[in-house]
């Protein structure tokens, strides 16, 4: 792809960007949310057709007009958010747009050998009868790469593929990228994972503003150098912690247990024994599956009165039978999945940002445009939100300022206890930074903060202690000085002997 340029009204997203992908590497696609990567993407996969520039597959000049014109060249594309049908089956997915027919109806026998042929050499032991509702993230993620290497996909793109996936999936989509190399596939792979870039890169190219900056392999392309190329300045320190001073006790929970399809049903977190104080943040270690983010919803409310056992919130008793009392109380929520249950992407920024404080700002229970518009500018300024307009929707933005109207609708509401669940997900360096800032400044302030995060370095690096879940139950507790990777991965293994938090 050369000299790539694109443009939405007056203003460039793309400006003579330009790359190549070799046969069998991994090349990384670098740089902060809106710097043009998805745009790029885009374009190669036919979905922009209007753009500057020229593409060249095996040395032939091409210019797909539709992603199935890009597929038929031996594009394919697995986004962030995956393009299967939940209530179809596997086989169903596999062929979906190109079903195998016998006299004019989908031939099911068929679907489902050629599907068995297409998931066995990628080591994917998955029934094609299947439901792809009824498979977790990484399985669903795996049925998305089998598509694209039985359809003879040359070129495959990856956009952010482990944002959704447990470590020991992350292993398996990793050995199965290895595999597609050795095969000859051309991988492009975008992440904001420093290790997945140092683990699986060959080359690497980088855009800032929609440019390309910086262009080389691998092993000449140190963080350091990538840190500052994507965000054209030097960061000293990507992690500011200070010295901790917990105050008295926020939050204690005594055996409690969230049980998230009803009481008679098995709980998601068991006889959880814990406590955060005031200016501390506490960090949840723990593999998919491990119980911690229902914990986080049990507390805010979200599962109503399946919560049992004994929960205080500054001394008080505390029962969190709705989120509307939790709110009340002084809790927030920053859930896992910022675009199902953390924003209404139609809506305004302004209107996302003051979701969860419209009480405070409707006095008398009239709304007021001008005082939302002045709260929201104040969090927008403090929190180094990027926007054209706050009346803009919120779905328009890119995933790191989605997640600082999140932010900036739960510290409207002022809370005394913050839930983070998955803070910087999907968002790029820059935008993480600004996140830690802003715990570091949160918890200076007194506010207490339990955290969970899957990048053990962020875990590390931002939590005063740990505790670490394996199957609903608390597996270890952990100074910060003896919190290592390795006897985190063995707890949230359940190797290490349970033992009762307080």
């Amino acid at each position: 792809m050369t000299g790539i340029g694109k443009r939405f009204g007056s203003v460039w997203v793309l400006r003579e960007a330009s790359m190549d992908i070799h046969a069998g590497e991994v090349h990384v696609l670098a740089g902060e949310n809106g710097a043009g990567k998805s745009t790029f993407i885009k374009i190669l996969a036919g979905v922009y057709r209007d753009y500057e520039g020229s593409i060249a597959f095996n040395g032939q000049p091409v210019r797909p007009e539709s992603p199935h014109q890009a597929a038929a060249l031996g594009v394919a594309v697995i986004h962030q958010e995956l393009s299967l049908i939940p209530s179809m089956s596997v086989a169903d997915n596999l062929f979906l747009g190109q079903p195998i027919t016998r006299f004019g109806f989908v031939d099911g026998p068929a679907q489902h050998t050629r599907a068995r042929e297409w998931l066995d050499p990628l080591g994917i032991n998955i029934s094609p009868a299947r439901l792809v509702e009824d498979l977790p993230v990484g399985a669903q993620q795996l049925i998305e790469i089998a598509k694209a290497v039985g359809r003879q996909a040359r070129v495959l793109v990856m956009d952010e593929p482990t944002s959704a996936l447990s470590q020991p999936e992350v292993e398996k989509l990793f050995s199965l990228i290895a595999a597609l190399k050795r095969r000859g596939c051309g991988i492009l792979y975008i992440t904001h994972k420093m290790e997945e870039i140092e683990r699986i890169a060959d080359r690497l190219t980088v855009l800032r503003d929609g440019q390309r900056v910086g262009s080389a392999p691998a092993a000449e392309m140190k963080t350091d150098r990538l840190i500052r190329l994507m965000i054209g300045r030097d960061i000293e320190a990507q992690f500011p912690r200070h010295a901790p001073h917990p105050g008295p006790v926020r939050l204690r929970l005594d055996n409690v247990s969230v049980c998230p399809d009803g009481p008679r049903t098995p709980p998601a977190a068991c006889n959880i024994t814990l406590e955060v104080r005031a200016g501390e943040i506490l960090g949840i270690g723990g593999l998919q599956g491990s119980g911690a983010s229902e914990l986080l919803t049990g507390i805010f409310g979200g599962y109503g009165d399946t919560v049992t056992g004994s929960i205080s919130l500054d001394g008080k008793p505390f029962s969190p039978r709705a989120p509307r009392r939790a709110i009340e109380s002084g809790i927030a929520l920053l859930t896992h999945d910022r675009k199902a249950t953390g924003l209404i992407l139609s809506l305004s920024i302004t209107a996302n940002a003051t979701l969860a404080g419209l009480p405070a700002l409707s006095p008398g229970g009239w709304r007021n445009p001008n005082r939302e518009r002045a709260a929201t500018q104040s969090l927008a300024s403090t929190l180094k939100l990027r926007a054209a307009s706050l009346d803009m929707p919120a779905g328009e933005l890119s995933g790191g300022n989605q997640q600082k109207v999140v932010l900036a609708k739960w510290l409207q509401a002022k809370p005394r206890l913050l839930l983070l669940d998955e803070p910087t997900r999907g968002i790029d360096i820059g935008a993480k930074r600004d996140i830690y800032q802003l715990m570091d400044r949160l918890t200076a302030e007194g506010i207490a903060i339990l955290l969970i995060t899957s990048e053990m370095t962020e875990l590390l690096a931002m939590s005063d202690r740990l505790i670490v879940m394996h199957r609903g139950r608390i597996t270890a507790e952990l100074t910060r000085a003896e919190a290592t990777p390795e006897t985190v991965l063995a707890a949230a293994m359940g190797r290490i002997k349970e033992k009762a938090a307080g």
